[in-house]
């Protein structure tokens, strides 16, 4: 690649990422707006991002009537401690997986009695990826009330940054949140961890 490919590829990312700066922003007002509407709270369980989506939510002004807490889970033992994610499901999927996820989001719900909680656990690179878990891939829980709590995967160019691959993470957990809300309350709660 030469340098001026290199420069372009560079400048359409700073590009990119002021774009999705711009949409977290406007989407954590709207995630306040309505959630505060609605009189719900809301929890954050997060590694990869390391608390980007609290970040992100309580930069806005009156995020307190809807910000629960964060719980920034980065190594697996804080997943352990903060979230009750258990060593089995860690030793047998990984930290990066749709079952950690799951744990992470069910434990941010329990351990703090928010209506909603959203949980990230990913590779942002630009290291630490495999054939199997590539950089950019990200598992993403959500749990809202009487809600089957659902995994979404999510995978990111692998060539992006490390900050266009969080902050597309953040702008994906924020609009997931707001669908949730506005989404009828069906189901039962899962069962199980933690």
């Amino acid at each position: 690649m030469s340098d001026g490919e290199m420069k372009d590829g560079a400048a359409r990312q700073t590009a990119l990422l002021d774009e999705i700066g711009a949409d977290c922003h406007r989407l954590a007002q709207e995630l306040v707006d309505s959630f505060s509407v609605a009189g719900a709270r809301v929890a954050t369980a997060e590694s990869c991002t390391g608390g980007l989506i609290a970040a992100a939510i309580t930069d806005v002004p009156g995020s307190s009537a809807v910000f629960e807490r964060g719980f920034v889970t980065y190594s697996n033992p804080a997943k352990q401690d903060m979230l009750g994610v258990r060593d089995t499901t860690l030793d047998s999927y990984g930290a990066v997986s749709a079952q950690v996820a799951t744990e992470m989001v069910l434990g941010a719900r329990r351990r703090s009695g928010a209506s909603f909680a959203v949980s990230v656990t990913g590779v942002a690179g630009p290291g630490g990826g495999s054939a199997i878990k590539p950089v950019g891939l990200v598992w993403m829980g959500l749990s809202g009330p009487g809600d089957l709590t659902s995994v979404i995967e999510l995978r990111w160019d692998p060539a992006w940054s490390r900050a266009l691959i969080r902050a597309a993470t953040v702008r994906a957990a924020l609009e997931a949140l707001i669908g949730r809300l506005a989404q009828p309350t069906r189901g039962q709660e899962t069962p199980g961890s933690p």
